[in-house]
Parts: C-alpha cells; structure tokens; sequence
C-alpha cells in the first residue's frame, strides 16, 4: 500500500503566517503539523509515499528530504496550482500505479494514528473507505451520509441543514477505482476537481464506499485556534526533562521540557510547556500550553497558551496570550493601556504592543 500526501494548497486563514511559510511546517509542539502525518503513515506500516507540493516546494522537500529520517522514500509530485484533492489523485496516477493507497491532507493533525483505517481497509475489500468523526457544527464541515451497515451513500458540502454530524475528515483510503473517478467528474464551481464528487461518483456507480470512525483526536489546523487546540492537547502528556540551565531565581513548576543550550533566568515557568534549544527566558512569566522555539529571546515579558516559532523575541510586554508568532518576529512594548493581546504575526514582522 502507498500514501498519497498533499502539501501544496496557500494556508488563506492562516496568513499572513503563511505567506512566507508552508501550512503543513507550522510547528505544534516544536514539531512541524506535516511530521506527525509522515509518523502516522509510517506507523501503519507504509513506506512509499508520494508528497504533492506547491508554491511552497523547496521549503517542504527541506524539511522531509528524500524520507529517510522517517523510514520512508518519498516522491515529490509538483501541481502547478491547487486545483482540488481529486486534481491530486489524477497528478499522481504514475506514482500510486495499481495499487491501494491512503491519501492524507498535510495539515491535518490527528492524534491515535491511523493503522486502525490501514487494517480495516486491508480487510474490508471495499474500494474507498473514509475517515468520519462526530462535530458540533457539521455545516463548518463536509458531511457524510450513512447507510445501515455504515455504508457512505451520500457527501454534502457544508450544508446549510446537515443530514448527520459525521464530519468528513482529511484522510481516505482508495483502491485504484478512483482513478476512474477523478478522469470521469468535472471541477466544480470554484474550478477545482473535489474529492467528494469523485466518491459519489463511486457511490452511483455501485462501489463500495465504507466509513471509518476516527477514535483519537482530530483537528484541520487551518485556523489559529485548531494550531493552539492541537499545541494544548501534544503537551499535555509530556513529562518533565529539564536539560537547559535553570538559575536558583528561577520556579520551574509542573511538566515543563527545557532542551538542552536553553537558558532561564528569574522567570517563572509553569507546565506544560516547552523550550526549545538555544532560547532565553529572562525575566519573565510563561504559562500553560506554550511553546517556545529555538533561538528565541523572552526577556521581562508574561505569555501563556500560544505558539511562539524560531528566532523570535517578545520583550517588554506584559502580557500575551492565545497567539501564534511567526519566525524571526520581534515583540516589544509601545506606550499604551496594559491589556491582553492576541496575536497571529507573519515570519520577519515587527510589532509594537501597549503595556
């Protein structure tokens, strides 16, 4: 069996992080979101795995390489423009060839892996098995449509009166009849040649369409809030390992990570947190569900539930909280009303905050 991964497509609602920065690479717990896709697949034992890649192709082939740090080979498939999920498919016919494969959107984060989908595809003999899960508000969503047995027989696309609360999530299984599918559809209103029509096509055609219900969690990581969600739920098991040098000033309290070439000095941090390698927190307050990446300066500064990314500083302000800064941003105190700020600053920013 081989993977299909998408890792082209803009990231919109997360500029204007995004436009200096693939989607997928935005890091959840120091971690870019593409690596715990890769370790999923993996996992489940696949081992050749094609990569669609956009505008933003150098950047991704920097981060994965030829696959080898992940125990896998990987084939890069450029798409000119992002031209669907189905556009995907139809790119990739020489690489997946006749076999069985999973397709997996990049920037999907999905706690539990998804050797469960691997094996009960393996077994079913069914010719597209789709990942579900239940949501609060399907008409965000696309929605799947079940039959008796668990059958999909039928897929809307954001409805305005949703038939289920089965949300469609980022990862399928095919058999090589989707090859069929994607040549037979045509693009859709925005242009793009969507996935969904190509299993309904399968569904009228009397193939069989199964579901899967996702046990773990899951998350599109496409808006902020889902990038801080996913950040909260990875640290919260983390064990405490401090390597880093921590001064006799410094409280260090709960399940906190201090890599190793950190420095904390007078500050107080309280877990879970994570600091990467070669940052400073001088200072300075860092609260629950925050990580820091590397070579960052936090110096007479408070920050708590946000994502901070490599080579940035946040000095002087006296509170930040649910944001997500980009790299090699600078955050200093302006003149101003102490408040709380939210944040979500592109890479190479400067900014100026009130007290």
């Amino acid at each position: 069996m081989k993977a299909l991964v998408l890792a082209g497509g803009k990231g919109t609602r997360l500029r204007p992080l995004t436009h200096t920065s693939a989607k997928q690479l935005v890091p959840v717990a120091n971690k870019p979101v593409l690596y715990y896709g890769l370790e999923a697949i993996r996992d489940a034992g696949i081992t050749n795995v094609g990569v669609i890649v956009g505008e933003t192709a150098a950047e991704v082939r920097d981060a994965i390489g030829d696959g080898s740090a992940f125990g896998m080979e990987v084939t890069y498939i450029p798409q000119e423009s992002p031209l669907g999920l189905a556009h995907c498919v139809l790119i990739a016919r020489d690489f997946l060839g006749d076999e069985p494969f999973v397709m997996y959107l990049g920037d999907n984060f999905l706690v539990g892996g998804i050797s469960d989908l691997v094996d009960a595809f393996g077994a079913g003999g069914h010719d597209a098995q789709i990942l579900l899960t239940r949501v609060a508000e399907p008409q965000f969503y696309g929605v799947a449509e079940l039959g008796p047995s668990g059958e999909i027989i039928g897929l809307e696309e954001k409805p305005a009166r949703p038939r289920s609360d089965l949300a469609i999530v980022g990862v399928y299984s095919f058999s090589p009849a989707v090859h069929d599918a994607v040549r037979a559809i045509e693009p859709s209103a925005r242009g793009e040649l969507e996935i969904t029509d190509a299993i309904q096509w399968l569904i009228r055609n009397g193939y069989s369409v199964q579901s899967h219900m996702v046990t773990g969690y899951w998350r599109d990581t496409g808006r902020l809030q889902d990038m801080l969600e996913c950040n909260r739920i990875v640290l919260e098991p983390i064990e405490r390992d401090v390597r880093g040098t921590v001064d006799a000033m410094s409280e260090i309290t709960g399940r906190v990570v201090i890599e190793p070439g950190a420095v904390v000095d007078n500050s107080i941090l309280r877990g879970p947190i994570i600091v990467a390698a070669d940052s400073k927190i001088v200072s300075s307050y860092v609260g629950p569900f925050t990580s820091i990446g590397p070579g960052c300066v936090v110096q007479n500064a408070e920050i708590e539930y946000s994502i901070v990314l490599g080579g940035s500083s946040v000095i002087g302000v006296s509170r930040i909280a649910h944001s997500l800064i980009g790299r090699n941003v600078e955050v200093s105190r302006a003149a101003g009303v102490s408040n709380t700020h939210q944040l979500m600053v592109g890479d190479h920013s400067r900014i100026q905050v009130g007290r």
